[in-house]
């Protein structure tokens, strides 16, 4: 949780504009995800284990900052996460060496 009080929004959607369009039907923030990918790997947890703990987790709902009624997102999102941030070629840039 100090993550979120201590750095605020850690991924803005914008770095993932090469990879995620504006058209289509709304989904999960790229940078959310980009998060709970990174606290997945943290935790050591498989897809299912993360989704679940984002659905259940007020922690995670927390960190992500969502409500504690939102209903989470099915596991599949992040293998979509992955493959299409692995197709664009995307990394994340840092503003000092990049």
């Amino acid at each position: 949780m100090r993550v979120r009080d201590e750095l605020g929004e850690l991924f803005a959607d914008a770095e993932f504009a090469e990879a995620f369009g504006s058209r289509g039907r709304p989904g999960w923030s790229p940078g959310q995800l980009a998060l709970v990918t990174v606290l997945q790997f943290a935790e050591n947890l498989t897809d299912r284990a993360v989704a679940h703990r984002v659905r259940y987790g007020m922690d995670l709902k927390y960190a992500l900052g969502l409500e504690l009624d939102d209903p989470g997102f099915d596991a599949s999102v992040l293998s979509e996460f992955r493959t299409r941030l692995s197709s664009t070629g995307w990394r994340r840039r840092c503003s000092t060496c990049c």
